[in-house]
């Protein structure tokens, strides 16, 4: 009886679709499981889990409880004893080991860095693993899965910009072994360090040659950007042991960093002797004056010399330059204290408030004005599309060419230059009044144009075939603004429509036809929807009438009348070749509406028209279905039927000028036809 109801228990854990933690659901299943047997199974549940899964296992239960096979990349943990190298079993809410074995996973969440930390709450799970990495899927499953693509995978979310330069690298070029930190090999499981991702540095010199042999340092970006390493743009020689002042800011850097020889050959940038004049420059005076030669000389040119009633401000360690050389001494030395020290290090120091309000107190140097202004002029700055590229918002296409005021509006001090950009509508105004607010669109200006001009737009033919109206027919070849029409853009509040809530083929084409086939328009196709002009028409050509079947009218087409054109019975009101006003249902019925009457009225009956019908059909005019039994008073019987009609009918009479066959009179006495018969030869006995 108890191995019965294990049974019963083992069921409804295949019927849940259980796996390591089907022991627990049936321990806490009610109903037909005894007490005794509840409490066992609760109690294997927990610490003796792993042996209840090793008995069943062994038996024929495994494909039930096993939801499927593992990947390649884990077959070392298949079979049913290995269950808990992954998963944790035990009272409580089911959850996964993943991070016990990736443990350089777990670093990363731990410290909050990597693609995963942004994927992942801090404090993740192995269930957190699962949502992405799904197992059970069988040998050729591939765990990680790109979405949407390696090559569209966007880098930002690692928490490492590819910019400038690095935005054009493949994923090869950086993701190597070469690159990777010694530190970091030991804790990658992956052994083909090929296809990781992990173990790089965000340090230029784990990829890049140090071209200086470590003569400034490891941090590349205090000197040069993402965009270009030749030029050191921000390099600035003020900053450095020797300010370049005068004629020496003229000085190409090669006159002063000389290039080592081989086989090291690098540009020498310290230890370079610049303490005194005659460092680089030679006495030309030969030891004739003692002093040094700044005591009559400075960087401004040679030929100048110091008059002795100034003081030579350049001797000091903040030179005056551009329009500092205009500023009082008294505006920088307050009550004529020139023995007390003036920080000058930072234009803050003295520029006091900060003009912009600490918009860029978040920038590496701080909001240091020598980034955009220099000392020539406040105006203009020096910050253009090349620094702009560094930003977060680098301009690209048009927007190179709007000026500074049209985004940053002028309002002086108030001026705003950290303004919303992550939509276009932040800017612009939306010149579809709304009409793509919707899905799939979300009011996304990038998904039909570019920064590289608002006009033509991206939007294809082909993505039109994914729209509520495909463009097929003749419709492919129709221009954008005969639909869309610019015209109504110009009406106040009105915007080039795009979205058309009537899509029937009258919301665009006026009806020649003026309503007379409504009832066949209004009649619903199988799929419920209403055919239009579509019940006669397709959109491939407008003369084509394949889905008109005149069969369904009151006047079927047969015979000869299968070949005769519309126009012929279906006349216009007026000379013209185009069937736009003409009234379909006014077309004539009878043959002597339309055909003209070839027997002179010598079949019309008293003061009407001659009836076609009673001797053609429409099939063909000839011959005719005319029964000489029924239809006149002359039987053809006998030798008769096989004469022919023109043998007796012979008269042609003239009727308005042609020539007509007169069926009557018709002579009815053998002899009008064959002739008097000879009688008997008379006897001349007895005469």
């Amino acid at each position: 009886m108890e191995r019965q109801v294990e049974r019963k228990a083992l069921a409804r854990a295949k019927k849940w679709s259980v796996s390591s933690s089907a022991l627990r659901l049936a321990a806490s299943s009610s109903g037909s499981c005894p007490a005794p047997l509840r409490a066992k199974l609760r109690f294997l549940s927990g610490f003796a889990a792993a042996s209840l899964i090793a008995l069943l296992l062994a038996t024929a239960g495994w494909a039930q409880i096993s939801p499927g096979p593992l990947s390649r990349a884990h077959q070392s943990l298949s079979g049913p004893t290995q269950c808990t190298s992954c998963h944790k079993v035990g009272v409580g809410k089911a959850d996964l080991k993943c991070l016990e074995c990736h443990v350089e996973i777990a670093q990363r969440l731990a410290e909050q860095r990597g693609l995963h930390a942004t994927l992942v709450a801090k404090g993740g799970t192995g269930r957190d693993c699962a949502r992405c990495h799904s197992e059970h899927n069988g040998p050729d499953f591939n765990l990680i899965q790109w979405d949407p693509s390696p090559k569209a995978f966007d880098h930002n979310k690692t928490g490492y910009v590819l910019e400038g330069k690095h935005a054009g690298l493949t994923c090869v070029q950086c993701h190597t072994p070469q690159h990777i930190r010694a530190a970091e090999r030991g804790t990658i499981l992956m052994k083909d360090l090929k296809r990781t991702f992990l173990g790089l540095s965000r340090d230029c010199l784990s990829c890049h040659r140090d071209e200086h042999r470590g003569q400034l340092g490891t941090n590349c970006l205090q000197c040069h950007t993402y965009s270009e390493w030749k030029g050191a743009p921000r390099f600035n020689h003020a900053q450095a042991r020797y300010p370049l002042t005068g004629a020496h800011a003229l000085v190409p850097c090669m006159k002063c960093h000389p290039t080592t020889p081989e086989p090291a050959k690098f540009v020498k940038y310290v230890g370079l002797a610049f303490e005194k004049c005659s460092a680089c420059h030679a006495d030309p005076h030969r030891g004739a004056f003692p002093n040094a030669c700044e005591s009559c000389h400075n960087t401004s040119g040679w030929h100048q010399t110091q008059a002795a009633a100034r003081f030579d401000h350049s001797k000091t360690d903040f030179p005056l330059l551009g329009k500092h050389a205009s500023v009082s001494c008294g505006q920088c030395h307050l009550a004529g204290n020139f023995k007390q020290k003036i920080a000058h290090q930072n234009c803050a120091n003295c520029h006091k408030p900060d003009p912009h309000g600490g918009q860029f107190r978040q920038r590496a140097d701080r909001g240091e004005c020598a980034s955009c202004h220099t000392v020539e002029g406040f105006k203009p700055a020096q910050f253009g599309v090349r620094e702009h590229a560094a930003t977060q918002y680098p301009l690209e296409g048009r927007h190179a060419e709007v000026p500074c005021a049209k985004c940053h509006l002028p309002a002086g001090r108030a001026t705003r230059y950290k303004i919303s950009f992550a939509r276009c509508t932040d800017c612009h105004s939306d010149p579809h009044n709304g009409q793509f607010t919707g899905q799939p669109h979300l009011n996304k200006c990038e998904g039909c144009h570019t920064v590289q001009g608002f006009q033509p737009s991206t939007f294809t033919l082909a993505r039109h075939q994914s729209t509520r109206f495909p463009l097929a027919g003749g419709h492919v070849a129709v221009a954008c603004v005969d639909c869309h029409k610019a015209d109504d853009a110009r009406r106040p509040g009105h915007a080039v429509p795009y979205r058309f809530e009537d899509r029937s083929c009258t919301a665009c084409h006026v009806d020649p036809h003026r309503g007379q086939f409504l009832e066949r328009m209004r009649k619903p196709n199988a799929d419920g929807s209403l055919p239009g002009c579509e019940a006669c028409h397709v959109v491939k050509s407008w003369r084509e009438l394949s889905r008109f079947d005149h069969s369904t009218t009151s006047f079927k087409l047969l015979g000869g009348h299968r070949a005769v054109p519309c126009a012929s019975c279906h006349k216009p009101e007026k000379p013209e070749t185009s069937l736009k006003a003409v009234d379909f249902r006014s077309a004539p019925s009878h043959c002597e509406n339309c055909h003209e009457e070839v027997h002179g009225g010598q079949f019309a009956a008293q003061g009407q028209v001659t009836n076609c019908a009673s001797c053609h059909n429409s099939t063909k005019w000839k011959p005719s279905l005319f029964d000489h039994e029924t239809g006149s008073t002359f039987s053809l019987q006998g030798a008769h039927q096989e004469v022919a009609c023109a043998l007796c009918h012979k008269t042609i009479r003239q009727v308005n000028g042609k020539p007509v066959l007169f069926y009557k009179p018709t002579p009815r006495e053998c002899a009008a036809c064959h002739g008097a018969v000879p009688g008997p030869k008379r006897s001349s006995v007895g005469q």
